[in-house]
């Protein structure tokens, strides 16, 4: 269409000097000369300005094609697998958000290892090869930071906050209110102190009164809480999802688990206290890649690819119907 407009402008611009040249036969040859130069100079300007224009337009048409390919979809990487040890408490929205993420990268398959962060931290410590690790604390991720050098540098974010609920079963009756009183249950379930959720009930306690201050929280024995307590029998577990479980499922009366444990347990778990941030501190759930030995070029690539994904607006999204708190820094 461009090179069409040009030969409509060039053929106006030889019938106007044709039509100049013929308009008055009277004239003098050097009235003529001068017509016909006149003619030429404005033909040669017309035909220089339409080129121009065809320079620009097609320089706004590239400028418009390189613009849409930076604001596409990145393209699919080969395929290729990323190792993701993250926190129990990620379990259920971790499958949505893998699915999401792989409308646009089908070809990696994250494969997720769930378990208390804790317990994660050790198994990477001790050497099991692991691509991102997405904890939900932040001493865990602190320490394979900077005591241990296994984060890769850059890649850290916090991504998403939590809060501690005080839970019991639909329809179990219990006297108990919240955490100030939750030696009145009969019997409590509990993580032990090297789960985030269990550092995090100790430290509400201790804020509460209800403990005695210490350095290290989660040095707090399951005994020492539970003499605190009056002698209330507590089931000690490895993580949150086995708290969430025996809750549920009325083991036991009560226990403490994360706001975000409590989806799609709705008509079976009924929240009695959402303990304040005033006693617990932040529960900030931060994510980074870690360094995989045994990771290639495209594996590693594609494991940062997908903590960039966690920390985007769809993610977010996806986090929030979770339960989580996106309102992070």
């Amino acid at each position: 269409m461009k090179k069409k407009c040009v030969c409509v402008l060039l053929s106006a611009a030889m019938a106007m000097t044709m039509f100049a040249g013929c308009g008055n036969k009277d004239q003098a040859s050097a009235g003529e000369t001068n017509t016909v130069a006149s003619a030429d100079a404005e033909k040669s300007s017309e035909t220089e300005g339409a080129e121009v224009n065809v320079d620009e337009s097609s320089g706004a048409d590239m400028s418009a094609t390189e613009a849409a390919e930076e604001t596409s979809e990145a393209e699919p990487f080969e395929a290729t697998t990323v190792t993701v040890f993250a926190a129990k408490s990620l379990n259920t929205v971790m499958e949505e958000l893998i699915a999401e993420y792989n409308k646009t990268q089908p070809n990696v398959s994250i494969v997720g290892s769930y378990d208390s962060s804790g317990t994660l931290m050790t198994q990477i410590e001790e050497g099991a090869a692991c691509d991102v690790f997405f904890s939900a604390a932040q001493k865990q991720m602190d320490q394979l930071q900077d005591e241990d050098g296994l984060a890769v540098d850059g890649t850290r974010h916090n991504v998403v906050n939590n809060q501690v609920c005080v839970v019991t079963w639909k329809g179990s009756g219990t006297e108990v209110t919240g955490l100030s009183d939750i030696g009145k249950a009969k019997s409590i379930a509990l993580a032990d102190g090297s789960v985030p959720v269990g550092k995090y009930t100790r430290q509400a306690m201790v804020n509460a009164g209800m403990l005695n201050k210490v350095d290290d929280v989660s040095q707090i024995t399951t005994s020492e809480i539970q003499e605190a307590l009056g002698g209330v029998e507590i089931n000690e577990c490895a993580n949150v999802g086995a708290v969430t479980a025996a809750v549920a499922e009325g083991s036991n009366e009560v226990g403490t688990v994360y706001y975000s444990d409590t989806y799609g347990f709705e008509d079976r778990l009924q929240i009695l206290e959402v303990v304040p941030y005033e006693l617990t501190g932040n529960v900030i759930y931060p994510v980074a890649q870690i360094i995989n030995k045994e990771a290639d070029e495209l594996e590693q690539s594609a494991a940062e690819d997908f903590i960039n994904f966690l920390t985007s607006d769809d993610a977010k999204t996806i986090f929030q119907k979770y339960y989580f708190d996106t309102d992070v820094e």
